[in-house]
């Protein structure tokens, strides 16, 4: 067994590296059997993405867990989300889901849940997990060792998904090209639309973890470029891209132009104020200011939040809300264990459309009205002062300090939240016009990148 494992694969959320330099099956064996010792589990879920390490990666991680003593349940080509709704439904007291998600084709990596779908970080068990696999002190092989059976979940997991739709039979025949990236969205959509009145346009559906086409990154507008061009070509009435582990959901609409994660909160947002009055809703704060508008014209309640998916799922839980969204592509549900899933955002914007009169251009265009820079990240080697530089231009604006330092003005705003990881500033900019953002991004730019 190696013990030269590389400590930065270990993530914030996740591990990830390259195959095999930084993540080989030996390491994956460790990881499965400190996975179940440092948490105690008991009966666990392994599910896969299509990168070619990710067969082996998930008997290795099997032959961890059951020689520490779990019965683990195989569950195949799936998801990232439907691994959260698999631990939900079935019960299971912990997960493990083989991706890199977006990362390009020579890494590989896990993802952790516990019962319940709730996600694992460094600070509530991966830390212990690493330190463990690291170390290699591991208990006496069990003295039972588990069992490992194989499990389709893939129709279960698009019923659920399908009841995020009020009534099938209201859905319009919309025609819809959809961007799989060569990604698990190959897999998945098939069998949710196969029971939907939609017309599907598929693109790059073949499972294929070398992704030949383009990266499985839709939140890069480059990535989009292919979608933007079968929405025109085919006549369709709005494009889908998803992700390479299939857990993030992107937008365009019947014109080919692009719908920021943080509209898709507010379409979402609307359609779960419908079905729960008064609900609260939980928007990131460098969520577009058309969000919480929005919730609040259809008489919801606008939550704002932390960058980032524990923070957002702990607020969650804490409040009881049924929806959160972020601006990244990630959206949470209630009834989806506060997990995360693309595919049930897009089925409640399916409902939104569907009740809509106008195409989707229409839909967006009353709420989508502002101009923002998108996320520009700088390499600064003092970030205090810079901060501290940013605060005393702006003295006379309303400040807080929820997730770095926000700058609010009646017509523009901006964030610049430090990196956990590395000495960089990562700047949102939002204008009531696009002149009104541009001088802004750069007066701030101007001051952020002076001592660089």
């Amino acid at each position: 067994m190696r013990t030269d494992i590389d400590t930065s694969i270990f993530k914030s959320y996740d591990i990830r590296g390259i195959v095999p330099a930084q993540l080989d099956e030996d390491i994956a064996y460790a990881i499965g059997r400190a996975f179940v010792e440092v948490l105690e589990r008991k009966n666990i879920c392994i599910g896969r993405d299509m990168r070619p390490s990710g067969e082996a990666f998930m008997a290795a991680l099997s032959r961890g867990a059951t020689d520490a003593g779990a019965d683990v349940t195989q569950v195949g080509l799936i998801s990232t989300d439907a691994i959260y709704f698999a631990v939900g439904h079935y019960g299971f007291d912990g997960g493990i889901m083989i991706t890199a998600s977006h990362n390009p084709a020579q890494y590989n990596g896990f993802k952790f849940c516990r019962e319940e779908a709730i996600a694992i970080s460094i600070e509530t068990g991966l830390a212990q997990i690493r330190d463990k696999a690291i170390a290699g002190d591991f208990k006496p092989l069990a003295a039972r060792r588990g069992t490992i059976v194989a499990l389709d979940i893939l129709e279960a997991f698009a019923d659920h998904c399908l009841s995020f739709i009020d009534d099938i039979g209201t859905i319009k025949p919309f025609k819809i090209a959809i961007d799989a990236g060569n990604g698990m969205a190959g897999e998945t959509v098939p069998r949710v639309f196969r029971r939907l009145p939609c017309t599907v346009v598929p693109m790059y559906f073949e499972l294929d973890g070398s992704f030949p086409n383009h990266p499985a990154s839709p939140i890069e507008p480059e990535n989009m470029v292919d979608l933007q061009r079968a929405v025109a070509a085919h006549g369709c009435d709005l494009g889908v891209a998803f992700d390479g582990d299939a857990d993030r959901m992107f937008l365009v609409d019947e014109r080919a132009q692009l719908i920021g994660g943080d509209i898709v909160t507010a379409l979402v947002g609307i359609d779960t104020v419908r079905l729960n009055p008064g609900a609260k809703i939980l928007y990131n704060l460098i969520c577009s200011r058309s969000v919480p508008e929005a919730i609040e014209r259809t008489g919801g309640i606008p939550v704002r939040s932390n960058v980032g998916h524990s923070f957002i799922k702990k607020t969650m839980r804490d409040e009881d809300i049924p929806f959160g969204g972020e601006h990244s592509g990630h959206f949470y549900f209630k009834r989806n264990w506060f997990a995360d899933s693309g595919m049930i955002a897009l089925m409640q914007c399916l409902n939104v459309f569907s009740r809509a009169a106008g195409p989707v251009s229409s839909v967006i265009a009353p709420i989508d009205q502002r101009a923002r820079s998108g996320e520009i990240n700088s390499t600064v080697a003092d970030i205090p002062a810079t901060l501290q530089r940013l605060q005393a231009r702006y003295g006379d604006a309303a400040i807080d300090f929820l997730d770095g330092v926000t700058i609010q003005y009646p017509n523009w705003w901006l964030n610049v939240r430090p990196s956990n990881t590395e000495p960089l500033l990562r700047l949102n900019v939002e204008g009531d016009t696009k002149e009104l953002m541009e001088r802004h991004r750069d007066e701030a730019l101007a001051i952020i990148r002076a001592a660089q």
